[in-house]
Order: C-alpha cells, then structure tokens, then sequence
C-alpha cells in the first residue's frame, strides 16, 4: 500500500528557504520527519554576476533528511516572456542537470510552482507528480504549471476551480499549523494591559491595506500593535518591494509609540511571541491580493492561540465567524476600523473560553501532519490509478 513514508521527494518551491516559513517550508520539514529524504529546490539564484551555471545539493540544520537544492542559470529568465519554447529548452537541459545530481532515484515530484518553470513532462512518466498551488494562479502560466500532473491539491476551491478542465483529480487541503505553535494555552486569559494586538507577515507587500491599517494604529494609540516580519528586503526570502510607498508605510509604523517591529523571527520565537497576543489583525486589499481574500497560512497560526482575529474578508471562513471575525464586504476595508473597535471593546466575549478553545480545537486538527496524512490517503486512492 502506498504511503508517504520513505520516499524520496522533489519539493519545488517559488519561495526560496529561509527563516520565514511558508507552506512550502513547512510541508518539507514535515515530511521529512516520516523519513523521506526531500531535496527543497530554491528559485535559482538572481545573481548572474558571472553568468556560470551552478548546482549545489546541501544539507539543512532541520533534519537530516532535508537537502537543500541552490542554482544559477546561465541564460536570462526573462526569456521566459519573449520565447517560451527556447526558456523550456534550456530549463530541461538544466534541469536534467540537477536531476543528476540527486542522488537515487526521485519518487515524487511536488510542486508548489505557479511560473511554469519545471514542467511536469521534464521529469518524465516514472516520478508520481503532484500539483500544489497555495497562491493564486494570475495567468496562463499558473495554469500551464499543472499540465502533466497525476492530483492537484490546494488550500482554496477557488483555486481549484481555476484547474477544473484539467482531468487530474482535485481536493481541498486546508493550510497546515506546525508543531512549534501547538502548545498548552491559558484560556482564562482574555487579554492584557494594555492589549497587544499581532500582525504576522512581510510587511514590504503591496497588498497590505496600508490606509486602513494606518487608520487602525492613529485611532487606537492606547493599544499595542506588534509586527512579526520582515519590513527590509535583506530580512525576506518570500519577495516583496523596497519602494517609496513602503518606505512611507515602514517609516509610519517606526515613528509610532504604540508600534513594535520585530522583524522576522525563527518559528520558535515567533510561536511564543504569537501566543503572548490578545487579538491579531489581518488587513489586506483582496483587489491586490495574491490570495485575493480567499486564505491566508498565517490564520492556522493566530488559530493556535485561541485568540480572535479580526479581518478583512476571507471566502474560506465565510461560515465560520467563532474562528475569524471578518468584514462582510469584498470589495473595500471600510468596515475594518469600525469592527476592530466593537471587538476591541467586547474581548470578553470574544475571547471566552469557550470560543478559545474552539479556535484551538480547528488548529489541532489542522496540524501539517494531518493534512499530510490526509495527502497520503488520496494518494492511495488514486496512486494505482
């Protein structure tokens, strides 16, 4: 019977590895821990200062059967935009490349890309490969990404629904919490003095709704906002822009006395500092968001605490108003500061132990070992297949 033990696993991720974690990270490290040997293949490397084709194969400090993949390219991505067929030629010949370099043979391909840059059919039939887009797709070359998949699996459905001419059968797996975050929590706790509010990301994202979240901060100066996450491009491995907007909005929440920046954080830091918080804040702009409002990885973390997170409109816990208290409206934030204060001034009910626990109970059964397992039990379903 197939099973995701003893495997060894191709991890592609758009994201490279670093100290703020994704879903991508945190699939690898769980998996793993079952004892597959996984090799994390980094975006290549950006610097072309010598135009030299590289690839090295590292082991991680996590475990000892986590090996990081780092490259270079010796031609420019940006033909990718002009002459697709010439960028797929010599990404094969890379890529055969790197598949040399692995030692053994690959068992399972699983790819989180949504640039198209590893088709499927560069690693051909025997690989079992799995699609796994957790980020919008927003044009056709997140949707060619899942050409030559055998399953796709994604934390949206609507997502998924993006894929539906695609015959490769499709689920929902929700995101995942890890263990670090998964912890006994004082639920007579209602908050502190003053309160302390958490935001957990990276903050050079232009989809922060940073109007409303600046409105927050000026209207509520008695309150404590904590930031988790990198507000400089040398503090980031997810992306972001250094530009003048961000540098406004950065230099906004440095003047601020009721404001904190932390920077980014180890996983077991930031899982104590998250559970010292009273509410968390999501505020984004769905018009400019990459998961346009659908679902965000951070909420399975904030869930962990107990605590109420408030935000802006999230289509996953639409029904779900005891895990994420949200705006009803889609297509602004406008509600958002009105909200924020009503619970604010109420966090005996909405932090009640009753409502903590539910919080904690939803993070629990969402741990990224249990949505691994429940990877594996359709991949049995249809591994033969």
């Amino acid at each position: 019977m197939f099973s995701l033990h003893n495997k060894s696993i191709l991890l592609i991720s758009p994201q490279s590895w670093g100290k703020m974690f994704l879903s991508k990270q945190h699939y690898a490290v769980e998996l793993a821990k079952r004892g597959n040997k996984i090799f994390f293949l980094n975006p290549p490397n950006e610097n072309k200062a010598d135009q030299k084709e590289t690839i090295e194969i590292i082991s991680s400090d996590i475990s000892p059967n986590l090996f990081l993949i780092n490259h270079k390219i010796w031609f420019s991505d940006k033909i990718k935009f002009h002459a697709m067929p010439l960028f797929h030629a010599l990404m094969k010949f890379h890529v055969n490349k790197i598949k040399k370099k692995i030692p053994g043979t690959v068992d399972i391909i699983w790819s989180f890309d949504l640039g198209n840059y590893y088709p499927f059919h560069f690693f051909g039939k025997q690989p079992y490969k799995i699609f796994h887009p957790v980020d919008e797709p927003l044009n056709e070359a997140g949707i060619h990404s899942a050409n030559g998949c055998d399953i796709i699996f994604s934390i949206t459905t609507e997502i998924l629904e993006k894929y539906q001419n695609f015959s490769a059968p499709k689920y929902f797996i929700n995101h995942g919490v890890s263990q670090e975050f998964l912890r006994p929590v004082d639920i007579s706790k209602i908050s502190s003095n003053p309160i302390h509010v958490g935001f957990s990301g990276n903050l050079l994202r232009n989809d922060i709704d940073r109007i409303i979240l600046q409105k927050i901060i000026e209207e509520n100066e008695n309150i404590i906002f904590e930031f988790f996450g990198s507000y400089k491009k040398s503090q980031t491995n997810i992306g972001g822009s250094e530009n003048a907007e961000s540098e406004k909005f950065i230099s906004f929440l440095q003047s601020k006395k009721n404001v904190t920046l932390h920077g980014t954080l180890g996983q077991q830091i930031l899982a104590d500092k998250l559970h010292q918080m009273d509410v968390f804040l999501i505020c984004y702009d769905i018009k400019k968001d990459q998961s346009k409002g659908t679902n965000y990885h951070k909420i399975m973390e904030y869930l962990s605490t107990g605590k109420i997170i408030i935000s802006n409109n999230v289509t996953t816990y639409k029904n779900e108003s005891d895990l994420v208290t949200m705006t009803d409206e889609r297509e602004n934030n406008l509600q958002l500061p009105a909200l924020f204060k009503k619970v604010i001034n109420d966090l005996n009910h909405y932090n009640n132990a009753s409502l903590q626990q539910k919080r904690i109970a939803f993070a629990r059964e969402n741990t990224y070992q249990k949505q691994i397992e429940r990877i594996e039990q359709k991949l049995r379903e249809h591994f033969i297949n």
